[in-house]
């Protein structure tokens, strides 16, 4: 595995610590859940082959400190965050983007924002579910996911997110053996459970109530692809891309595993992300 350069950039209230490796056109990698810059292990030296590829942890993730713990987060800044890479490592062009859940949240907001500054956006499972005809039932399960940890704790929490990301309807599964996960992927779960009560507590209530300019997203669809994990038809995290590429009448990529494919299947991932900013099939 390449050795990145790693660099630390003061944004407003944060510290946030990015990864560049390779060389050419940038390409920013922005992690979602409670995972960072190390999500993209599996596939940044393969990408990096074509492109400057910079990733990062999101402020208040891993490494990426915040100046106020208790700071309330917003999509806005976050975006943000990501506006101030790509001024940073890509002055003079546009770059391309990857976002991932809710690091694809943050890129939704940028396109729309600030879309002088991105080529091309590929957005993998962003849970906008605002946009979805039964959004009240998820702001219900935002909330019932807040009074749960604050009450019982992360875990009894977790379980009520994981249960309410799940297909419609869908019966309880027998527990299966762990999927064995990359060396590096093994090595970094110490670092996501940290991660984990921030996500919960800051992260989830605030990214999955940001409802995205659609209008605006009409007018800037020829830059922007949305994709699933060919695995999660039905689950939450699957229906607003679906039902966002079905508004904008664009094509619903599908990628190899499921919302966490990036991390079960990295290498057909890296292929399948390198094969939508090429607009290859």
């Amino acid at each position: 595995m390449t050795v990145p350069t790693v660099g630390a950039l003061r944004v407003n209230g944060a510290t946030l610590h990015y990864e560049v490796r390779g060389r050419g056109p940038l390409l920013l990698l922005i992690p979602g859940g409670a995972g960072g810059a190390a999500a993209f292990d599996g596939i940044a030296d393969d990408l990096a082959a074509e492109h400057t590829v910079a990733t990062y942890d999101p402020r208040g993730m891993s490494r990426s400190t915040l100046d106020d713990p208790e700071a309330e987060q917003s999509v806005a800044e976050h975006a943000d965050d990501a506006l101030r890479i790509l001024e940073l490592l890509s002055p003079d062009e546009p770059a391309r983007v990857f976002g991932s859940s809710s690091g694809a949240i943050a890129a939704l907001h940028l396109l729309t924002t600030r879309p002088e500054r991105i080529e091309r956006l590929v957005a993998h499972e962003p849970p906008v579910v605002e946009v979805l005809p039964d959004a009240p039932e998820h702001r219900a399960l935002i909330a019932r996911v807040q009074a749960t940890f604050h009450a019982e704790g992360l875990m009894p929490a977790m379980a009520v997110f994981a249960a309410g990301l799940k297909k419609d309807g869908a019966a309880p599964t027998e527990p299966k053996a762990e999927i064995e996960l990359p060396p590096q992927a093994a090595a970094r779960a110490e670092r996501t459970m940290a991660n984990l009560p921030y996500f919960v507590g800051r992260i989830v209530p605030s990214f999955m109530s940001y409802a995205p300019d659609v209008h605006r997203l009409e007018a800037l669809s020829d830059r922007l692809v949305l994709a699933c994990g060919q695995d999660s038809h039905g689950e939450l995290p699957y229906r607003p891309a679906a039902f966002l590429a079905e508004h904008l009448g664009t094509e619903l990529r599908h990628f190899p595993g499921g919302h966490t494919g990036l991390t079960t299947h990295p290498a057909e991932f890296g292929e399948a992300l390198r094969k939508a900013f090429q607009g290859a099939e």
